[in-house]
């Protein structure tokens, strides 16, 4: 995997954990999703140590809307397949939205994508999620935070903003970071966080940040893998660095592909 393609990865050879990626503070790491055993294979043989099956599938995968409609048998559907590849790195998968609203609640859907394969979870929200996430890890299993935009609350906001620009919002981001740190979360995705806000964040807590949209001054970096691609079919948010042609060169590939085909006579 990892040295088949002479990668260097700050994490070496063996099988990712949580607690290997909580020791990757400033080490500079990536992390992307993937919704099917063939991309987790492709990602894991490029080095990357965090692999995310992320509610973004309900979007670039089953078209949606939004993330909000992405049920937990969707997820264990994709986790399953995600799974199958037995990746060396760290295979997280989200819990979807309302299936969290209490630690119960929240214990009992993290334990049936464990069940499917994750091996740790991620849910949005800090401080007012706390008894879940606490109820998760206690439940020993390992929990990924999720502040900034939080795209499961996409509808009551209105859309995609960026967080931290006024002043309650930085206090409550940099509060968030720090309850999530002291309830045992390995490390924190960031998203669409104003890139200064994150500076201030990625040194207030011990463990990663992980920015998307959030400048490039986190820990690691996280993003929609067919957004990087150029292969999602909708849109293709500007934070994403490069704007490749795959997803137009497969459509040419198919078309050429189709008109070479003759009818024998």
């Amino acid at each position: 995997m990892f040295p088949t393609l002479g990668t260097v990865s700050p994490v070496g050879n063996e099988k990712i954990t949580a607690e290997r990626i909580r020791g990757l503070k400033g080490a500079g790491f990536a992390a992307l999703t993937a919704y099917d055993y063939a991309m987790a294979r492709l990602l894991d043989e490029a080095g990357v140590p965090l692999i995310l099956v992320g509610d973004s599938l309900g979007m670039v995968v089953l078209g949606y809307p939004d993330t909000t409609l992405v049920t937990i048998e969707e997820m264990e559907h994709h986790v399953r397949a995600a799974a199958r590849a037995k990746t060396q790195g760290l295979l997280v998968a989200d819990l979807p939205a309302c299936s969290y609203e209490t630690p119960e609640q929240a214990v009992a859907t993290a334990k049936r994508l464990r069940a499917a394969g994750a091996e740790a979870v991620k849910a949005e929200g800090g401080r007012e999620i706390l008894p879940q996430i606490q109820s998760i890890i206690a439940a020993g299993i390992p929990f990924l935070g999720h502040l900034g935009m939080l795209p499961q609350h996409v509808r009551e906001e209105g859309g995609y903003r960026v967080k931290g620009k006024i002043p309650a919002e930085r206090e409550g981001l940099l509060a968030d970071a720090v309850a999530l740190q002291d309830a045992g979360a390995f490390a924190v995705v960031l998203e669409l966080v104003k890139p200064e806000v994150a500076v201030e964040i990625t040194a207030a807590i011990t463990i990663p940040t992980i920015g998307i949209g959030a400048g490039e001054t986190c820990d690691g970096q996280i993003l929609v893998t067919t957004d990087l691609l150029g292969t999602s079919p909708d849109y293709i948010p500007k934070h994403v660095p490069v704007r490749p042609e795959l997803g137009r060169r497969m459509s040419e590939i198919v078309r050429d592909w189709k008109d070479a085909i003759s009818c024998p006579n």
